[in-house]
């Protein structure tokens, strides 16, 4: 088969600045946007209606929602810690570990992948499945999640233990949830890099992803980022859900499932979405504008 049957190749970049460019944009968008995202899973982890602006305080600002408003600011900070160590090493994972999840799929299936799909519908693909085998494996970084989340949204079940302890007692608990975000990280990055890669191919006609400008970048950054958070809402609350609890009070997904279609109704999956696509959906757009405009920029630099 001729090369130009073939989906074209990006540009390959070094694993260094794969490192380098992800982990950058993990630490800006953790310094950025903190704050935001305890509001964002305090509103998910709510059970009740809101239906005023004195029950919205209440929700985001739990036992300080009658404090000055600087000192309720402040309360938005809970396990900053977990927060970076977790944000950090995903945004390496995730964004520094696709281009190696698609290098092997472009190298062992990109006949199949173009035979199926043509080549420019076959190459976007092929970075929407190794966005998806990435997300999957994600879920080793779980505990850190856990404990970012509990801190935000449930301190109480910490009972003034720290981090070590927190471990030793809980062990594989902190797994809890781990089917429910791996069912929920694969089809949420397969839409994250999918959506962004389509948009590449389709509004801007790039043949190298990796030639990409930063315009270029934030754009298509913002079809990826908007199709994965819409795509994974319901998954996201379930997971949020079962980590907020209690360490000594676990609930089954599925008995959330259950409560919340007989409590809350159908509406009670998309909770959050709309804060999480004006909160959450920024941030995931300018890590991931940032990762791959800084991965080439790195890797540039590097070869000099």
């Amino acid at each position: 088969m001729s090369p130009t049957a073939h989906s074209a190749s990006d540009q390959k970049t070094t694993g260094l600045a794969r490192v380098l460019g992800s982990a950058t944009a993990g630490i800006a968008e953790i310094s950025v946007f903190h704050p935001v995202d305890t509001i964002s899973k305090r509103l998910m982890s709510n059970h009740t209606r809101v239906t005023s602006a004195h029950q919205l305080n209440q929700v985001i600002f739990k036992n300080a929602a009658m404090e000055p408003f600087f000192k309720r600011v402040f309360t938005l900070f809970p396990g900053l810690g977990y927060a970076a160590c977790y944000k950090i090493l995903q945004r390496v994972y995730k964004y520094g570990g696709q281009p190696f999840a698609n290098e092997f799929l472009v190298k062992n299936f990109r006949d199949e992948f173009d035979s199926l799909f043509g080549p420019k519908n076959g190459k976007a693909l092929m970075s929407a499945t190794a966005g998806s085998l990435i997300g999957i494996g994600e879920v080793v970084l779980l505990p850190l999640d856990v404990l970012k989340i509990k801190r935000q949204t449930n301190p109480e079940s910490f009972k003034g233990r720290g981090f070590l302890k927190i471990i030793t007692d809980e062990g594989f608990g902190l797994y809890r949830g781990w089917g429910w975000t791996m069912a929920r990280n694969a089809p949420g990055s397969f839409a994250l890099f999918g959506a962004n890669s389509f948009a590449k191919e389709y509004i801007f006609g790039l043949k190298d992803y990796t030639q990409a400008t930063w315009t270029q970048n934030f754009v298509t950054s913002i079809f990826g980022a908007s199709a994965s958070l819409i795509v994974s809402a319901p998954l996201d609350v379930i997971k949020t859900r079962i980590q907020n609890r209690n360490f000594d009070n676990p609930q089954s997904g599925f008995t959330i499932l259950k409560n919340m279609f007989k409590n809350e109704g159908i509406t009670s999956f998309f909770k959050g979405l709309v804060p999480k696509l004006l909160t959450t959906g920024p941030k995931l757009v300018f890590s991931f504008a940032m990762a791959q405009s800084l991965i080439p920029a790195f890797d540039k630099l590097m070869k000099k």
